[in-house]
């Protein structure tokens, strides 16, 4: 047995693959949509109520800041469905190579950031 194993493990120091990093991407945009669902509903309930509250909204949504947010969501949104993707094709064995693994995790990055820069062009 090996007795010089650390006791402790230095998260900062430790290098993810880039599938890992993908998966730890999936998690958090899942989380992120999770929290923001109360909020995103209750902005559609405030913009059906009346056309006051739909102007007041719409003026609240120019500001940087909620557009900022909302690009936050957009990315959650399409890096999660990306990933779902890309692990449904991992559990039908269509990438289940380390080699497509890899590719695949790339693909998920650049085609959610490539989409989200497209709304975020879009919005802005």
């Amino acid at each position: 047995m090996n007795n010089n194993r650390p006791k402790f493990l230095a998260l900062h120091q430790i290098k993810l693959p880039l599938p890992g990093v993908v998966s730890i991407l999936h998690r958090a945009s899942g989380a992120l949509l999770f929290l923001s669902l109360p909020f995103l509903l209750w902005v559609l309930q405030c913009s059906l109520r009346s056309i006051e509250t739909y102007t007041r909204l719409s003026e609240a949504l120019h500001h940087p800041f909620s557009k900022l947010f909302l690009l936050g969501v957009v990315w959650a949104f399409l890096h999660h469905l990306c990933a779902g993707i890309r692990y449904l094709a991992i559990d039908l064995q269509l990438a289940s190579s380390l080699a497509r693994a890899r590719s695949s995790s790339k693909w998920v990055l650049a085609v959610s950031l490539a989409l989200t820069a497209g709304f975020g062009a879009w919005l802005w």
